[in-house]
């Protein structure tokens, strides 16, 4: 069977292009990094979609945003934007554009101009203007600006000239800059839209993708491969890769077999880390991701409408025997969404613990003493927050079974999966979270907010007013003091209610051949190869 990179090889003899040198294969390989991924992204556009397979191959690698975090500290730094100014109230921030910034140059677009203002309002107004006329393409969802309420949040974004946009907020909110810092607030081409418009293919800018990013898109083989070139006018320097890679294979142990004969140069969610770890041309390395695993109920389907039959299946569940068992002792038992990193992190907050006598008496409460049947939806792939779901569905169904109640264990294709539970199809579900910035917001506004049930997030379909209020309230102050004291609050109402039962927060985990250089991963959002490069043999 040809390997990937002799098939790509082959596909550069007939393509030529400037980033298939053909004077041997060592050259190629050298200035390209093949990653084996997990799954097929299920957009090249993470402001539709936010699942990680869709985030790690897309954000950082076709796209820039107007501001980032810095790598270091986590601070927010400029992009797109050079600088900006907030007003004292905080309902007014500009932001100074850079000047030429160029778009991607590929075989279905070539810019005529640089990056202005005209491509952030398009990029925005598509997301907030119902009438846009590309909001409504591809399905016209945008999870996670709708689960932040960026829409009432937003005024007006003004166009000040060609390089400076004015946002004006109906209220402060002290996570607005971490929201525009994250990988879904991407800047796309205002041109290439027109162009799309015209022939009357808008679609086309969710699936042919350009951005301004270090790389662009060659081609895309569903189930297979996504094949990177590098984009030689990027604004911060060409980067050090000619070919960015994604060998997209689902199984864990052929992503190990990919690793071991060099045919990955790097390994998503790395199963046999002593193997790995034992091998001299292989390093494993792993982050402190800020994640959480957690078993959602859909509050809106009996008998989990009721919090006591949630709060009865809570303490049936065996937390450490989880993490013992999916994790091999590498991630933490959660007690709450928050880790114990996060400065919202309240310790008094009461625990779900493992107890049968207290799951039957609460069933017994609540007037099935005598069990009942239900269904946990489970993924096939893996995540950061969970290597292996389905085993992890296999331990509660056997914790459940102590207490009479029997599980089904259902699981679909990745993007069926994610489709059937914004319907609302589940009954439970195992999911998780990875933040996409520091702010302790993005784990409770996305994930169980009553804006976030609409955006399709929030798995549980719980909303609760009093709990809204607190993350308002938290939203509308810069005080962290204040801040801290709402959200604990909310800590508790999460607590008795059991919308969800959180698990783990685990570590990120990746493979690498050792002559890899350069960070790829971050404790938050997507994977990034911008700093990658492959140092010679016996040279650093």
């Amino acid at each position: 069977m040809m390997t990937l990179l002799r098939r790509i090889m082959v596909t550069c003899l007939f393509l030529g292009g400037a980033a298939c040198n053909q004077d041997d294969t060592l050259t190629l390989s050298s200035k390209s990094i093949v990653y084996c991924a997990e799954g097929s992204p299920e957009s090249f556009n993470p402001q539709i979609i936010t699942s990680g397979t869709t985030v790690d191959a897309t954000s950082n690698h076709l796209y820039n945003r107007l501001i980032t975090f810095d790598s270091k500290d986590n601070s927010i730094s400029p992009s797109i934007a050079k600088s900006w100014h907030e007003t004292r109230d905080g309902k007014m921030i500009t932001f100074y554009l850079r000047k030429n910034i160029a778009f991607h140059t590929t075989q279905y677009f070539t810019p005529t101009r640089t990056l202005t203002a005209d491509d952030v309002l398009f990029s925005f107004n598509r997301i907030l203007d119902k009438n846009h006329e590309f909001h409504g393409v591809s399905g016209g969802n945008y999870p996670f600006f709708e689960s932040v309420q960026l829409g009432s949040l937003i005024k007006e974004i003004e166009k000040i000239n060609e390089y400076t946009v004015r946002f004006k907020l109906y209220r402060q909110d002290s996570s607005f800059l971490a929201n525009l810092a994250t990988d879904f607030a991407v800047i796309l081409s205002e041109e290439y839209g027109q162009q799309l418009a015209k022939n009357n293919t808008h679609q086309q800018i969710d699936i042919s993708p350009i951005g301004t990013g270090p790389f662009k898109l060659k081609e895309y083989r569903v189930g297979s491969f996504i094949r990177y070139y590098r984009h030689d006018d990027y604004w911060q320097g060409k980067v050090a890769l000619e070919q960015l890679v994604f060998d997209i294979t689902p199984s864990n142990t052929g992503r190990l077999t990919k690793l071991l004969t060099n045919e990955c140069d790097v390994s998503a969610y790395p199963i046999a880390h002593k193997k790995i770890m034992e091998h001299p041309n292989l390093t494993l390395e792993a982050v402190t991701s800020f994640n959480v695993a957690y078993l959602g109920f859909n509050t809106q389907k009996a008998p989990f409408d009721n919090k006591i039959v949630r709060q009865a299946v809570s303490y049936a569940i065996n937390k450490k025997s989880i993490v013992d068992t999916i994790y091999s002792g590498r991630a933490e038992v959660a007690k709450s969404l928050l880790q114990k990193g996060s400065w919202a992190y309240d310790d008094s907050v009461i625990d779900q613990v493992y107890s049968v006598d207290k799951a039957k008496e609460l069933l017994k409460l609540s007037g099935l003493e005598n069990g009942f049947e239900m269904d946990i939806w489970a993924m096939n792939i893996q995540r950061a927050y969970n290597p292996n779901a389905l085993t992890m569905a296999k331990l509660i169904q056997a914790d459940l079974k102590e207490i009479g109640i029997k599980v089904n264990i259902i699981s679909y294709e990745w993007a069926t999966f994610l489709q059937r539970i914004k319907q609302g199809e589940h009954q439970s579900v195992l999911l998780g979270w990875t933040a996409d910035h520091p702010d302790p917001d993005n784990f409770f506004t996305s994930l169980l907010s009553c804006s976030s049930v609409n955006s399709g997030s929030n798995s549980t379909l719980w909303c609760n007013k009093a709990f809204d209020n607190l993350l308002l309230k938290s939203l509308e102050t810069t005080n962290i003091k204040l801040r801290k004291e709402y959200y604990s609050q909310a800590l508790a109402i999460i607590a008795q209610e059991i919308p969800l039962l959180p698990l783990a927060h685990s570590k990120r985990y990746q493979a690498r051949a050792n002559n890899v250089k350069g960070d790829i991963m971050s404790s938050f959002g997507g994977i990034n190869f911008l700093t990658v490069y492959k140092s010679e043999v016996g040279k650093e």
